[in-house]
Order: structure tokens, then C-alpha cells, then sequence
């Protein structure tokens, strides 16, 4: 069986009505599914999915709090994997993923031939070196901070190694899927650069059909022959318009798609495409998690540091209630982390597993030698920012 699974909140399911279009017209086997990352509407059909996961459906402990500790695009990418486990219940299955704002151009039995033989398939960003110091900085170097392969796609087989690669990568999104580029992690995509060297039987697909978008057309052209996309010569399997609501799509195609004009009538399509679907009442729903329980928004500051800290996790089990997390916040969180400041810069950074105080201590009073230091910098602190300073660098360092 051949599953296909995209992730996205409910606003965005207009759009993905072009992928499942795009996936019926070329792979009418497919069961397709989707990966909801907020809360199933009542009295909204969403009959074009075989079947629909919300975080409520994964079997997370305390999905909701788990929930509040996302902005919406870390959420969507931290389902991915947990949703991918579930379709992988039966051998011999063979499970895509697509986002949902890729649309297909051709059968991808190349993918299908390769799960007879391999586990776990990826696209790279780029499979031709550049030769454009702009385009090194924009593509090469871009790939080297969000991630070596596009987790606009994977291809996975119901295998041992399949299986073991989801449940790893379902682990590390459970804990760390967060947009965090300074310490190395981009939402989900990140952790799959260490896929080959964890897992046997991982393709890496180079073909420059696959996963077509601005971080490859300087070296990929396309063409159109008898109605059919070409690109440098092989059917165009499925383009990735990445980055079109911001704008960042085009501007990227204008940089590098100049010896492709077709691409340009592809942007021009989608775009009249994706107009069409704005004037769904779906696309201007709310998402769930949007707000706490009054309305008021959930600033990415505060959902990281709620994240990040076990402390407010335990004392506030229900952050969407504005008596508890937010009231904290109010009276706390704005001075012990200084909002007055840019959201990037004030962001608390992620940190190895706390150790308790006495552990903490211990390490300390086992080495004696660094006894005068550690004190020398506690003074430091209490002098600069006082008594709750220097709790507040324990706290962070345990």
C-alpha cells in the first residue's frame, strides 16, 4: 500500500487541495492522510484525507501543554514523524511525505523502485556544487544552517531500518523540534543530516526532478514539451513552492531561473492558483493554538521559555489559562527575561538535560580547585544583578 501524508492547521488546507489534486491525477492508489497541527474543526468535512491525525490523536502525554511550547511551523514539522509511524503499521507499506505546498508533475515510481530496495529516501538541497559566490551564500551556506536535505520530502518503507528511522526522529521532534539555528537545530530538518550516518539503507535521491524549488534551479532547467515539464531533460516529478506567501519564492526564481522562463508561467499559475483558495472560509480560520484562553497571543518568547523550563511545566499543566503561565509571565517572565529586548536576542538558548543543585554542587566541591572561581563569579553576579541574579544562573546552568 502507498500512503502520502502532508502536514498543515486548518487555514492552510485550501491550499493543499492542489498537492491531493496533483496526487490523485498521477497516483490514484494513494491513500492520502493528513497531519493536523491544530485542533479538527467541528462540522468541516475534510473528506479528501483517508484519514486526519491532530496532536490529540499521537498518544503525547499532555498534547496540549506539549502543543503551547510551539510556534505553528514547529509544530506542523514536529507531527511529521509521529504521523509517520502510524502509517508505517504494516509491512510492505511504503509512506511519502509531501508539504503541502508541493505539487505534483509526474508518477515518482523512481521513489517507489528505490523503497524496493532501500528504507529510507531523501532529496538534497542541491546536487550540483555552485559555481556563483551569490548563489554559494544563498543555497550552499543556506543548507548548511537549516539542513543537507529538504524535509519537504521523505520516503520511507515499512521495514526495520524504516521503522527505526521514524521512531528516532519521532524521539528528537518530541523533545527538539524547534527553529533554533544558533544551537544547530532547524524544526525537524536538522536532525535528518545525521539519517545516513545513523541508519543503513538510506538513498540519497539526486535525480534534479525531485523536490524542484529556488534553493536548485540555478542548476536545474526547466522546459516544456507537449505540455509536459521537463527538467534538464527528465520528467518534472513534483516543484516545491517554498516561501510564496512572503514573496521570497519569486524574488528567488527572478535570481535564478532566468534561463527557465517557464518557471515564471509555473509561479504565475500557483499564484492565481492559491488566490482562488484564499476565498475559502477555511483559510481564515484561527489557529487553535494561537492564543491563551482570553485571547491574548502567545509571543514565541513566552512558548520557548515555557519549553524550555520543567519548572513552569510542572507548575502550570494548563499554559492556555491566562490565571496561570500568562499571569506568571506578567508578573515574572517580562523582567527575568527582559521582553523589552528583540525576541531573537532575548530567546533563552536550549540547554543539555538540567542536573539537580546537589549534583551540581557536588561537581563542584569535587574539584577544589575551582572552588575560589565559582565564588569569585557568584560575587560577580550578586553584585551586578542581586540575589534572584544569581538564582536565576544556577537555575539556567543545572
Amino acid at each position: 500500500m502507498l500512503h502520502i501524508f502532508t502536514s498543515a492547521a486548518v487555514n492552510y488546507i485550501p491550499k493543499v487541495r492542489l498537492l491531493t489534486e496533483s496526487i490523485k491525477k498521477f497516483h490514484p492508489e494513494a491513500r492520502i492522510h493528513l497531519a493536523l497541527a491544530d485542533e479538527r474543526p467541528e462540522n468541516i468535512p475534510l473528506d479528501m484525507f483517508d484519514s486526519v491525525w491532530s496532536p490529540a490523536d499521537l498518544g503525547i502525554d499532555n498534547w496540549r501543554s506539549w502543543a503551547f511550547g510551539h510556534a505553528i511551523v514547529e509544530l506542523a514539522t514536529a507531527i511529521k514523524p509521529f504521523v509517520l509511524e502510524k502509517l508505517l503499521a504494516n509491512d510492505g507499506d511504503r509512506v511519502i511525505y509531501m508539504d503541502p505546498d508541493t505539487v505534483m508533475y509526474s508518477r515518482l515510481d523512481d521513489v517507489l523502485a528505490t523503497l524496493e530496495h532501500n528504507s529510507i529516501a531523501l532529496t538534497p538541497h542541491q546536487t550540483t556544487p555552485e559555481d556563483d559566490w551569490m548563489a554559494i551564500w544563498d543555497n550552499e551556506i543556506c543548507s548548511l544552517k537549516h539542513g543537507v536535505y529538504n524535509l519537504g520530502f521523505v520516503a520511507v518503507a515499512a521495514t526495520d531500518a524504516g521503522r527505526a528511522f521514524a521512531a528516532w526522529w519521532r524521539e528528537r521532534c518530541h523533545r527538539l523540534c524547534i527553529d533554533d539555528i544558533p544551537n544547530g537545530i532547524f524544526t525537524d530538518q536538522r536532525w535528518v543530516d545525521l539519517a545516513p550516518a545513523l541508519f543503513p539503507e538510506v538513498a540519497i535521491l539526486r535525480t534534479p526532478r525531485l523536490n524542484v524549488s529556488t534553493w536548485n534551479l540555478s542548476k536545474r532547467r526547466i522546459t516544456r514539451e507537449d505540455g509536459q515539464f521537463h527538467v534538464n531533460g527528465e520528467p518534472l516529478g513534483f516543484y516545491h513552492y517554498t516561501g510564496f506567501d512572503k514573496g521570497a519564492h519569486r524574488i528567488m526564481a527572478q535570481r535564478y531561473a532566468v534561463h527557465s522562463p517557464v518557471v515564471f508561467e509555473m509561479i504565475d499559475w500557483y499564484e492565481a492558483a492559491i488566490q482562488v483558495t484564499a476565498a475559502d472560509p477555511l483559510s481564515q480560520h484561527q489557529w487553535a493554538f494561537a492564543n491563551f484562553d482570553n485571547g491574548q497571543p502567545i509571543s514565541k518568547l513566552q512558548r520557548r521559555v515555557y519549553r524550555m523550563r520543567e519548572d513552569l511545566q510542572k507548575a502550570f499543566p494548563h499554559p492556555f489559562d491566562h490565571t496561570g503561565f500568562a499571569a506568571w509571565w506578567d508578573k515574572n517572565g517580562v523582567l527575568e527575561y527582559a521582553e523589552n529586548k528583540s525576541e531573537s536576542a532575548a530567546l533563552p538558548m536550549i540547554s543539555a538535560p538540567k542536573k539537580t543543585i546537589w549534583s551540581a554542587l557536588g561537581g563542584i566541591i569535587s574539584r577544589p580547585a575551582m572552588l575560589g572561581a565559582y565564588m569569585a563569579r557568584a560575587r560577580q553576579i550578586v553584585a551586578e544583578k542581586g540575589i534572584k541574579g544569581l538564582l536565576c544562573e544556577i537555575r539556567t546552568r543545572m
